[in-house]
C-alpha cells in the first residue's frame, strides 16, 4: 500500500467592521458617509452603486437627489446609479430581484474595489447583500438599514440571504460588510406595524442575554408603542450592541455549530411567515414565536407563571397582536413541521433555545410535541385574557 501524501496549511483572517449612528446621513454637512467610504476604499476614487428600497424612496422623496448631490460634493465618491427595488419579504422571495442587482453591478462596472450601498429594510438588505456577495465572489457592501428591525438586528450581523423552495433564507452567505450606518431619520416615517416590529428582536435578546435590558423594555413598553424617540434610540443601540457582541464573542460567528440563541422564538416565526405568504412582518411572527416558546417553557417547568405573564404583558403593551393566524388541527400540524425544518436549516441535531428565567437561556435538543400543542392552546387563552 502506497503511503498517503498530504499537503496541509492553515491561515486566519482578522475581520473588523463598525456600526455608526447618525441622522441626516446624506446631508452634505454630514461627512460620515464619505469618511466611511474613504476608510474602506482601496483606490483613490470609489465607484458607488446605490440600491434603494422603493418604500424608503417614496417616504423620503428627496433622498435620491440628496445622494447625487452628496456624491458630487466629495471628489472621491463616483456615483454610478441608483436602482430601486421593492421592499418587504417579496424582495427575497423573487430571485428576479437578485438578478436585477447583479445585472446593475455588471452593467455599471462594479468591481471588487467598488461599493454597493444597500438602503432599505432587512429583507432588501439581505437580498442586496446576497447579490453583492456573489458578484465577483464579493464586492464591498455598505448597509444603510431603514427599519427598527434592520437597525437593531437584521443588518447588524454578517448574514445575507434569500428565500427559496418555500424556506426562509435557504440561499445565503456570510459576508462582512464594510460598515453599517443607522440613520434615525429613516425610521420616523415607518407605519406602526414596522415601528413596533423590530421591538420583538430587542425583547428576544433581552430575554436570553440581559435581564436589565428587559427591565428597561418593560418600563418603556408603552412609550415605545407611542413612538417616543429616546427610548427607541436606546433600544436600537443596546440591541445592536448585544447582537454584535454575540458575533464577536460567541465563538461561532459563521454558525458552524447547531446552537443559535439569537434565533430564540424563530422556529415557529419562520414557519408562520411562510404559512401566511409573508403577510406577517418578521417581527410580528417573532413576537408570536416568543410567546409560544415561553408558554412551552412554563409547561415544561422551566419558568414560573409570573415570568410568563411578564413576557406576554410586555409584548402586548408594545402593541403586538399575539393571536396566531392559524386555526384547526391541520394547520397546527403544519406549523409543527417547522421544528424539523428549523433543524434542517441549522444542520446537525435539533437545537432550540428556551429560557429558564429573564436573561437566562438554555438549549434543548428535543421538543415534546404534545406539550407544544398544549402550549399553542394555552397561549391562545392567555393572550385572550390580556386582550392582545
Amino acid at each position: 500500500m502506497k503511503p498517503v501524501s498530504t499537503i496541509s496549511q492553515s491561515f486566519s483572517v482578522q475581520y473588523r467592521y463598525s456600526l455608526y449612528f447618525t441622522e441626516h446621513l446624506f446631508s452634505v454637512e454630514n461627512d460620515l458617509f464619505q469618511q466611511v467610504i474613504k476608510e474602506g476604499a482601496t483606490t483613490d476614487t470609489a465607484k458607488l452603486l446605490f440600491v434603494v428600497d422603493e418604500g424608503v424612496a417614496n417616504a423620503h422623496p428627496a433622498l435620491l437627489d440628496e445622494i447625487k448631490v452628496y456624491c458630487h460634493n466629495y471628489g472621491h465618491l463616483s456615483f454610478l446609479d441608483t436602482l430601486l427595488v421593492p421592499g418587504g419579504e417579496n424582495s427575497k422571495n423573487d430571485s428576479a430581484q437578485v438578478d436585477r442587482v447583479l445585472k446593475a453591478i455588471n452593467h455599471r462596472g462594479v468591481c471588487r474595489h467598488s461599493f454597493v450601498v444597500a438602503i432599505g429594510g432587512g429583507a432588501v438588505i439581505d437580498m442586496v447583500g446576497y447579490a453583492a456577495a456573489t458578484a465577483h465572489r464579493g464586492v464591498k457592501l455598505v448597509r444603510v438599514p431603514t427599519t427598527v428591525l434592520a437597525q437593531n438586528d437584521a443588518a447588524v450581523g454578517v448574514k445575507n440571504g434569500i428565500n427559496a423552495f418555500g424556506k426562509k433564507n435557504f440561499l445565503g452567505s456570510f459576508t462582512i460588510p464594510t460598515a453599517i450606518i443607522n440613520d434615525f431619520r429613516f425610521i420616523t416615517t415607518l407605519d406602526q406595524r414596522d415601528w413596533i416590529s423590530g421591538v420583538a428582536e430587542a425583547i428576544k435578546v433581552a430575554l436570553i442575554k440581559d435581564a436589565s435590558f428587559f427591565d428597561f423594555l418593560e418600563k418603556n413598553a408603552v412609550a415605545l408603542a407611542k413612538r417616543k424617540k429616546e427610548p427607541m434610540q436606546r433600544l436600537i443601540h443596546r440591541c445592536a450592541e448585544i447582537h454584535m457582541q454575540h458575533i464577536s464573542q460567541g465563538g461561532d460567528p459563521f454558525e458552524s455549530g447547531s446552537s443559535r440563541p439569537l434565533d430564540f422564538g424563530h422556529w415557529s416565526a419562520h414557519k408562520l411567515e411562510q404559512m401566511t405568504n409573508y403577510d406577517l412582518r418578521h417581527g410580528e411572527a417573532v413576537a408570536m414565536g416568543i410567546a409560544l416558546d415561553v408558554t412551552y417553557a412554563h409547561l415544561m417547568g422551566m419558568i414560573d407563571n409570573g415570568t410568563l405573564k411578564r413576557v406576554l404583558k410586555v409584548l402586548c403593551e408594545v402593541g403586538f397582536d399575539l393571536k396566531m393566524p392559524i386555526k384547526g388541527e391541520p394547520r397546527v400540524t403544519e406549523l409543527l413541521k417547522g421544528i424539523e425544518e428549523f433543524r434542517e436549516h441549522l444542520g446537525g441535531k435539533l437545537t432550540i433555545t428556551l429560557i429558564v428565567g429573564i436573561g437566562k437561556k438554555v438549549d434543548v435538543h428535543k421538543i415534546d410535541e404534545q406539550k407544544m400543542r398544549e402550549a399553542i392552546a394555552i397561549r391562545s387563552v392567555a393572550v385572550e385574557k390580556l386582550s392582545c
